[in-house]
């Protein structure tokens, strides 16, 4: 599956998993951003989302994580972690840079992750 979507009473959004950089949890609202800079709302919370991501995606959902409380991120992105000045930097390393503001224990987590990553 390439895409997932998601459906409320008056809207429908299909979004392109390898294009989607970083879920923000925004109340009851939860921001999605694109590689291309689109930003969209979608109309459920963010532990919701993170469920219809294994839901949709299957063992393909281990390619997002949660960091924190505030985001889910697709971990291709991962650029820098900085823990002194608590950022996770997210680029394609060429038309995008976001950095998102990250406790530190989530950024330690991430670290430890990535550094022990075998490709």
């Amino acid at each position: 599956m390439n895409y997932i979507i998601y459906c409320s009473r008056d809207h429908l959004i299909r979004l392109e998993i390898a294009k989607i950089i970083y879920f923000e949890a925004d109340g009851n609202y939860t921001k999605v951003v694109m590689a291309n800079k689109l930003k969209s709302v979608l109309a459920i919370s963010l532990a919701n989302v993170e469920k219809s991501l294994i839901t949709q995606l299957g063992e393909n959902a281990a390619k997002f994580m949660r960091v924190g409380k505030r985001f889910i991120i697709n971990r291709t992105f991962i650029y820098e972690v900085n823990l002194s000045k608590q950022c996770l930097i997210l680029s394609d390393f060429s038309q995008f840079v976001f950095q998102l503001p990250v406790s530190k224990a989530a950024l330690k987590s991430i670290k430890d992750l990535v550094a022990n990553v075998k490709e």
